[in-house]
């Protein structure tokens, strides 16, 4: 059962900011990738006040015009390789209904598209979810029931290994060359039950078997364009990316300076050799505090290349280009890519930098409300039409039902 599911009434809560009227608080903006559940795991902090800690909490969301953020229920692979992976999964999903039942009036869970409308008419930020590695299916249709039961709409099938779904684009043993035979047959049972199909991650044999099976659109929830960022394979190709458009698809750009920048992504490369390099010789674990210090050393003695607000734009507009404008959104990847955030976009108080400067691009105001939150709205409503046509329909937690 979802806790704090009660219908709030409508009107502004108590203590939310003021904000501007802008492009980013005009319409509805959803981003379909922050870890703020993981980052809690790690250090519990309060995201119903503002902090300097992570880029998300409450004040932030508000004043950077945020309507919807899908919390990220992150399992690390070595979780999923150590058997705990639903139960880790559904630790995560308690952590968001307990921000809910903490806070109703500053946050409520969202199991439809409806229901981002709804809650945002009550002055709430809805925190829809999905999960990021479907290692908690474990091979049983009964555990991707279960995750629905609990709210999840959307599974990036695999992340950093391969696992029993899919391969991933992280790893360079492709187990499967695609997805494993449970993989393809989750791809149909996902489309019946309108769980969304998240190809960010999976490698482009795996996103190419799923475009053949899905008969539903799916997503790529935190993806950038490999044609800024050569040779990283966890960024989509031309191909790919043009393909969302027979597919019906978004893609949902990631802000991660690596992900945007060639520049970055070599830095990051690397940092990691020499992290490596300084592992090996001191015979370290990877959690040891002298890693976490050599780390801050290496960045204080070689300046990151941040990205900027135009660099992420360029990834939409090649995008748009691609794809067409109703293929594309926002998935930031806020709380997972950490000090790697683009200058004037480093947490979910800066939005209106991004929306703003689309206008400045020559974006229309109805083009603009598409990448905000519209595209994925549209998605997000077939895969739920396609569902209800399989006998599964949507349950909301707020709005009225279909």
């Amino acid at each position: 059962m979802l806790a704090g599911c009660a219908t709030q009434p409508l009107g502004e809560p108590a203590g939310a900011p003021s904000v501007p009227d802008s492009l980013a608080h005009r319409y509805t903006m959803i981003d379909t990738h922050i870890d703020l559940p993981y980052r809690l795991y790690r250090n519990p902090v309060d995201v119903t006040v503002q902090s300097d800690v992570g880029e998300f909490d409450y004040p932030r969301a508000a004043a950077g015009g945020l309507d919807a953020a899908f919390m990220s229920i992150y399992v690390p692979a070595s979780v999923d390789a150590e058997g705990n992976a639903k139960a880790f999964a559904d630790q995560l999903i308690d952590s968001v209904e307990s921000l809910v039942t903490a806070a109703p009036e500053k946050f409520q869970i969202a199991t439809c598209a409806a229901d981002i409308e709804h809650i945002r008419n009550s002055g709430q930020v809805a925190l829809p979810m999905g999960i990021e590695n479907g290692g908690p299916i474990a091979g049983d249709l009964a555990n991707l029931d279960h995750f629905r039961e609990r709210g999840i709409r959307y599974i990036t099938l695999a992340h950093s290994k391969w696992n029993h779904i899919s391969d991933s684009s992280y790893d360079t043993d492709e187990h499967w060359q695609g997805l494993s035979p449970f993989g393809k047959n989750l791809i149909t049972a996902m489309n019946q039950r309108g769980v969304m199909i998240d190809v960010s991650h999976i490698t482009d044999n795996a996103f190419w078997q799923v475009l053949e099976l899905s008969e539903a659109p799916v997503i790529a929830s935190h993806s950038s364009l490999r044609h800024f960022v050569p040779g990283f394979h966890r960024n989509m190709s031309d191909d790919m990316v043009a393909a969302m458009r027979g597919n019906g698809g978004v893609v949902q750009i990631n802000f991660g300076s690596a992900f945007v920048t060639a520049e970055a992504r070599a830095y990051m490369t690397e940092a990691g050799r020499a992290a490596s390099a300084f592992q090996e010789e001191n015979d370290l674990d990877a959690a040891d505090p002298q890693m976490m210090a050599f780390r801050a050393q290496y960045m204080s003695e070689h300046p990151f290349p941040f990205a900027s607000v135009d660099d992420v734009i360029d990834h939409i507009d090649r995008a748009v280009m691609l794809a067409g404008i109703d293929h594309v959104g926002l998935g930031s990847d806020f709380d997972g890519v950490g000090p790697t955030l683009p200058e004037n976009l480093k947490d979910v108080s800066d939005l209106p930098n991004l929306a703003d400067r689309l206008a400045e691009r020559g974006y229309s105001e109805t083009d603009i409300e598409k990448i905000l939150g519209g595209n994925l709205l549209r998605v997000w409503r077939e895969v739920e039409d396609h569902a209800r046509a399989n006998g599964y329909p949507t349950r909301c937690t707020h709005a009225p039902g279909p």
